[in-house]
């Protein structure tokens, strides 16, 4: 092997210095690399296949929600015999009829008529509800929950909603990551981002962002998302923010794990220009992102909610912040401490494979309705 010194002897002190500095951090880098994929080989739950039959209702609505369409049906195809999903148009009530499942699980439900559901119903087919944006539109989820055997609620705070309605049977049930869609980069990255935010500019991120964009910005910061244009600073930073571009999930879980910190920062239920929450339900629990991000191997900076330390331990798995000075402290400490960063990042991915995938989620559905 030849010695690389009297090559470093030949260079300035300067070079010298970023040639060195730039072989650690490569060798950093692949070391970590190497972990993830440690923990994403290991980290394999078994989980029992039902001998049922599932006609899977989509939500019909499209990106964003087809990724989640396909990640329960591919999940559901694990799980059981047999899965047969109803396309937009499909009366549910003849696919019913026709192959008699054990179960109708629909996602969202907004676009089905509940006649239908009704008529399932009355052929003695169990019926369950998954909804997808509790509470920003409980004025219509409650509409339709009662006209389903069983619902579940990615949003703690509903429970007692719908169970006031009537509805018998209502469980949480959050969302999780498709590791399929979300997992780490287990190569060197072809991203190298400081920070990331991936998102709408709902305005209550705007109003939170606009004291401390600037010093995110300099810190390398780079916002992807629709309505961006809201901040009235937008044009200052022509190369950290691109509007109007809605990534997909394979290219979302790239960016995630080729930045250093992902800021997640939550929207907010009392929005009365977006949302339909006319009972201003408030919200306790972390979104899908929470799960997405954390299975894809990086460090997430998430606005804290009452029931995150449910699925991730503050400090060690997830890192909180309340206001702005602390969201800006919490970067400014994590850029400068890459290996703190780093265990905290490879905490989550753990414990995301470990217990919080679809397969979780669904096995966790199937214990509800079929005891």
């Amino acid at each position: 092997m030849h010695s690389t010194r009297p090559f470093l002897r030949d260079l300035s002190d300067s070079r010298r210095k970023g040639w060195e500095d730039g072989l650690r951090d490569g060798y950093a880098e692949g070391y970590f690399r190497g972990q993830a994929k440690v923990i994403v080989e290991r980290t394999k739950t078994s989980f029992p296949v039902r001998k049922i039959k599932v006609l899977y209702v989509s939500s019909g609505k499209g990106f964003p929600y087809s990724p989640i369409d396909e990640a329960i049906v591919e999940t559901l195809k694990t799980l059981t015999a047999s899965v047969i999903t109803a396309e937009t148009k499909e009366p549910i009530q003849k696919l019913a009829e026709k192959n008699r499942p054990d179960l109708v699980l629909a996602l969202d439900g907004m676009d089905r008529p509940v006649e239908q559901i009704d008529a399932v119903r009355a052929l003695g087919i169990k019926t369950a509800i998954w909804l997808t944006d509790d509470p920003y539109y409980t004025d219509m989820t409650k509409k339709i929950a009662p006209h389903y055997d069983y619902v579940f609620t990615l949003e703690r705070n509903c429970i007692e909603v719908y169970r006031g309605l009537g509805c018998r049977n209502v469980y949480y049930l959050p969302f999780a990551a498709y590791v399929s869609h979300y997992r780490p980069t287990l190569t060197r990255s072809a991203i190298n981002r400081k920070i990331s935010f991936i998102g709408s500019a709902y305005w209550n991120r705007v109003e939170f962002l606009r004291p401390i964009i600037g010093g995110l910005m300099e810190k390398g910061l780079k916002i992807n998302g629709l309505w961006w244009d809201r901040l009235p600073e937008y044009k200052q930073y022509p190369g950290g923010i691109e509007i109007g571009k809605w990534m997909g999930p394979i290219e979302t879980s790239e960016v995630y794990s080729g930045t250093k910190i992902v800021i997640n920062l939550h929207r907010s239920p009392f929005d009365e220009t977006v949302n339909n929450n006319t009972a201003k339900i408030g919200a306790l629990s972390p979104n899908p992102r929470t799960f997405e991000i954390s299975a894809s191997g990086t460090l997430q900076l998430v606005d804290s909610r009452e029931d995150l330390s449910s699925f991730y331990k503050p400090g060690v798995e997830i890192e909180t912040f309340s206001n702005s000075d602390e969201l800006m402290e919490k970067v400014n400490y994590y850029l400068s401490h890459e290996k703190e960063r780093q265990q905290i990042a490879l905490r989550a991915l753990e414990r995301t494979f470990r217990d919080h995938t679809y397969n979780h989620r669904l096995n966790q559905l199937f214990g509800y309705i079929f005891k």
